[in-house]
């Protein structure tokens, strides 16, 4: 069956991606680089729960969900880097002053990877992007040169996932994940 990318406009299949099992539990909720960092170390259990509520809520939402056969099997968080702390991150840089949009999480659930829905997530999250009319669209993953990367780290994705979809390096940043350097990768969405 193929695999459907659309925004993330239903919060209970966000919560089966990026939820913890147990729901006082404090884990990330993709929310670390969309808030700023006070508010993200403040937030605890099911705070972030309710936050992540009203962003999916929100339009544009926080991101695109990947599904296979209705069941929602990923996760790509996209949103203007004005509304992102990269809009501020001194480790990544800015390329020019357009309002472009970052993708800077990419997730798939185990026991549904190996078979190319990053690929998926990150074309649905260039989708997104352009339909809300962005100039561009950045990441910025690891360039790992083919290594492997750790797994709780690889959700920034690596550079040849966004040289597959068209990105093509923009700029060095001074950002490491996992020991490997980050690079900004862009895709122009106006031609």
């Amino acid at each position: 069956m193929a695999i459907e990318v659309r925004p993330a406009a239903l919060f209970e299949d966000v919560r089966i991606i990026l939820g913890p099992k147990r729901p006082d539990a404090t884990v990330c909720w993709c929310l670390s680089y969309r808030i700023p960092s006070k508010q993200n170390q403040a937030l605890r259990g099911t705070e972030r729960a309710e936050l992540v509520r009203k962003l999916v809520a929100q339009d544009p939402p926080p991101g695109v969900l990947a599904y296979d056969g209705g069941e929602p099997v990923g996760w790509a968080a996209v949103h203007p880097r004005a509304g992102t702390s990269f809009a501020g991150n001194r480790k990544i840089p800015h390329v020019d002053s357009r309002d472009v949009w970052s993708v800077w999480c990419i997730r798939v659930r185990p026991g549904h990877r190996g078979r190319g829905i990053s690929h998926d997530l990150l074309a649905g999250a260039v989708d997104m992007a352009r339909s809300y009319g962005a100039p561009a669209i950045e990441g910025y993953p690891v360039d790992n040169g083919g290594r492997k990367v750790d797994l709780t780290m690889a959700y920034v994705g690596t550079r040849k996932l966004f040289e597959d979809a068209g990105f093509t390096k923009a700029a060095d940043t001074d950002s490491v994940l996992n020991g490997f350097p980050r690079v900004l990768m862009r895709l122009d969405l106006r031609a």
